[in-house]
């Protein structure tokens, strides 16, 4: 009898931790795989980052609703830190290479980016950033280049994809060129939807749009750009989601490395508390559409930054920068939806490649 007991026990013990771990779900998240993925980058959080939004959003965070969380060594081929362009290109490509190099390893030879594998699987694809299109880490999911200033190089590179919607600055890589050429009306001719203005963006009809709102960079949220990562972010989900075959969508909030950059802790905060409020809609939107993957997380830290000192309430946070550049701890990262569950752990920038591929079922 104690026998049957224990072994009961075992097997009651077994299914609830079975139930702990499957993924809790909530509206129509039932996929086993998901449709579309939208990847989500603050360019330069670290954990201190997103407490500091924590408390100034009074203890909460929307990335609190991913049920699945990760830290992401984000070294280089060729350096313990990395800049954005070897980390965008490993989270884009599945491979390391060297500080400064888009879309290619060391040697040069080109990397297919996950975007461009999703095109050839039919499905459509976007990116957003609030930085020049052309800055490295969306640069880095659709061109090829081994330095990452080359920017009028780079912005060729997106009349050679079939990226559906892109919005950011960098206005003048296209179309105020030194050679000469005006690949504005190339990207007209191709059949996009050209847009300059922040008000057009609710108004923009796809299926091909491209935004380009500035001749190099957006300003700061709170100093011009106002909502334009919220307007531009779900139009551009809005225009892909029409594809019957699913999407894939880069989402790069550029400046919170700025403010790192620049030791600026209002910079930082603000940056990081506009990405986490698009965050809730991207996860309402995900939520309700059962067949969408978010994962949010950061391409590396910028700015050795620490929060030393402040009150419970988060009214008066002292932050403490030790650098002017990145740093090399692991960034965090969460996850939402189907497939979300092979996100948790510790791992290389490389495998989150890895796991949207498989997540898309792509080779399978």
């Amino acid at each position: 009898m104690k026998k049957i007991i224990y072994l009961l026990a075992v097997l009651l013990f077994a299914a609830a931790c079975k139930q702990k771990q499957e993924p809790a779900t909530t509206g129509k998240q039932t996929a086993e795989k998901p449709k579309n993925i939208i990847l989500m980058i603050g360019d330069g959080i670290g954990i201190s980052q997103l407490y500091a939004a924590y408390k100034v959003k009074n203890d909460n965070t929307a990335m609190a609703r991913c049920k699945f969380v990760g830290l992401v060594n984000t070294s280089s081929a060729d350096e313990l830190i990395t800049d954005s362009a070897a980390a965008g290109t490993a989270m884009a490509t599945g491979k390391k290479t060297n500080n400064g190099h888009i879309g290619v390893l060391p040697s040069g030879e080109k990397l297919e980016t996950i975007l461009e594998i999703a095109e050839q699987h039919g499905k459509a694809s976007g990116l957003v950033a609030t930085s020049a299109i052309t800055h490295a880490t969306p640069a880095s999911f659709i061109a090829h280049h081994p330095s990452r200033h080359e920017y009028e190089a780079l912005a060729m590179d997106f009349l050679e994809t079939e990226v559906d919607v892109f919005f950011g600055g960098g206005k003048a890589h296209f179309g105020a060129r030194e050679d000469g050429l005006n690949l504005l009306d190339s990207l007209q001719n191709k059949g996009y939807n050209l847009i300059y203005n922040y008000e057009e963006i609710n108004h923009a009809r796809g299926p091909l749009i491209a935004g380009l709102f500035g001749e190099k960079h957006l300003p700061k949220h709170l100093e011009g750009r106002g909502d334009y990562l919220d307007k531009a972010s779900m139009k551009a989900i809005e225009v892909l989601d029409q594809d019957e075959d699913g999407f894939f969508l880069m989402i790069e909030s550029s400046q919170i490395d700025w403010g790192g950059h620049d030791n600026n802790q209002k910079y930082v905060v603000d940056e990081t508390v506009e990405l986490d409020n698009l965050v809730e809609k991207v996860l309402d939107f995900a939520e309700k559409n059962g067949e969408t993957l978010v994962v949010i997380t950061s391409d590396h830290e910028t700015g050795g930054f620490t929060v030393v000192d402040g009150t419970l309430k988060g009214d008066s946070l002292v932050g403490h920068f030790s650098t002017g550049h990145h740093t090399p701890v692991f960034v965090p990262l969460f996850a939402y939806g189907p497939g979300a569950e092979d996100f948790s752990g510790l791992y290389e920038n490389t495998a989150i490649f890895d796991k949207m591929v498989h997540a898309f079922g792509f080779g399978e």
